[in-house]
């Protein structure tokens, strides 16, 4: 498997994406969706990746954004394994990618807001398996009762390596 910058217009892509959003309409109230359509996955201030097997043709597994506020915060977005990937560490392949991604950017936290339902129960895990922790509403984000607010701190304790933590996989 590896790991490469895309389009949110690819034609997999984009059908993976549209798969993504159609699930949290269905699952969550409309204000309560906070998924990015495809244009917005195309701004400059956002990277988005996927993840592909090494056959010859690759084949799209999954995909995820991390979008930059003020220079210093990273936030995860569209976060979206193939139901045919699920359960092979596609997630934490595309997780510590764009946390990696991010600290070669310089930033200081990446957070993301995801469901509070039992429905995501299983994102929640993967996030707190790799160090993220429950934080409050942030960037333009108000409280809400159906989603979770989490972050990962990337600045390195005084004690730690100037390289700073790296996400245990």
């Amino acid at each position: 498997m590896h790991v490469r910058t895309v389009s949110p217009h690819d034609p997999d892509v984009a059908a993976l994406l549209d798969e993504h959003l159609a699930e949290m309409r269905a699952t969550s109230p409309p204000e309560s969706v906070h998924a990015l359509p495809h244009d917005a996955l195309a701004r400059p201030d956002v990277r988005m990746v996927a993840a592909w097997t090494d056959d010859e043709p690759p084949v799209l597994l999954g995909v995820g954004a991390l979008r930059t506020h003020a220079g210093l915060l990273g936030e995860l977005k569209a976060m979206r394994t193939t139901q045919a990937a699920r359960g092979r560490g596609v997630a934490a392949a595309v997780l510590e990618h764009l946390v990696d991604v991010a600290r070669a950017d310089g930033l200081q936290r990446v957070s993301l807001e995801t469901g509070a339902e039992e429905h995501f129960a299983p994102a929640r895990r993967l996030y707190a398996r790799r160090g993220f922790v429950e934080c409050g509403p942030f960037a333009d984000y108000g409280p809400d009762p159906l989603s979770v607010f989490m972050t990962l701190d990337l600045v390195p304790d005084a004690g730690a390596q100037a390289s700073g933590p790296k996400l245990a996989l």
